[in-house]
């Protein structure tokens, strides 16, 4: 389906600064408009910018302008080669006694899975010791994960676990996407979360290129900590959520 548009034309000769931005915001309330009428669905290609500059009668820096806006607004994604994107969900997660990423995608009636990006073995720091109750500068292992949902990306993590307790799990959650899974082969059956602190941020560039999101965009940090049913920390995360793609529920359950 179309959307309906109007023709904004622009001089031939440059226009001073306030002309040329009422062009890219116009156009850019009007994308914005076409998506919330849903004239453009959720997870849907918008137009190339050369289609969309034909469509509306303006060069194509006025589009890329427009289309920056409404990325910065949290309205589409702009993927490097592919086009522009309508952002097409924001995926309720609940953080409560325990918390399990497949489980709670599954819930959202979505697919998902955590991908492996870094594993490396690391020592404690004076922080992460007394968080995992462990001598400062023991051997841990530094996971950094990407937790997706349907090939978007919802968070990225930076994982601590005790060594040599977990040695291997990082294997296991390559093969199942699953750091539950992976405690599992480790003996560990069942596990709840301790504590989880909840902060916004702007994201290092790092985090928001693979969060696919602008770096001016905020995120949500979660630092949580989960313990084994003795109550001994297995695991210390510090976790990145894109925030227009992922609403965070606390519980208290018992």
């Amino acid at each position: 389906m179309t959307a309906s548009t109007t023709t904004f034309s622009e001089p031939s000769s440059p226009a001073p600064r306030p002309a040329r931005d009422s062009f890219w915001t116009r156009i850019a309330a009007e994308l914005a408009e076409a998506i919330g009428s849903g004239i453009y669905s959720p997870g849907q290609r918008l137009p190339s910018e050369h289609a969309l500059a034909e469509q509306f009668g303006v060069n194509r820096h006025t589009i890329r302008r427009s289309l920056a806006s409404l990325c910065n607004q949290g309205l589409v994604r702009i993927t490097q080669g592919s086009g522009t994107y309508v952002e097409d969900f924001a995926v309720d997660l609940a953080l409560g006694k325990r918390v399990r990423h497949q489980q709670g995608l599954a819930q959202a009636g979505l697919r998902g899975s955590l991908v492996v990006l870094q594993e490396q073995s690391v020592r404690a720091t004076a922080a992460l010791a007394k968080a995992l109750q462990v001598p400062a500068r023991s051997p841990l292992l530094q996971l950094r994960v990407i937790g997706q949902a349907e090939g978007q990306p919802l968070h990225v993590s930076e994982r601590y676990f005790p060594l040599p307790r977990f040695e291997g799990l990082a294997a296991v959650v390559r093969e199942t996407g699953s750091i539950t899974a992976g405690f599992s082969a480790h003996g560990v059956a069942d596990y709840t979360r301790r504590e989880s602190r909840i902060t916004a941020e702007l994201p290092d560039a790092v985090v928001a290129a693979e969060l696919r999101q602008p770096a001016a965009r905020p995120v949500l940090l979660v630092e949580s900590l989960n313990v084994d049913l003795e109550g001994t920390p297995i695991e210390w995360a510090r976790a990145w959520f894109a925030g227009d793609r992922v609403k965070l529920t606390v519980t208290h359950d018992e």
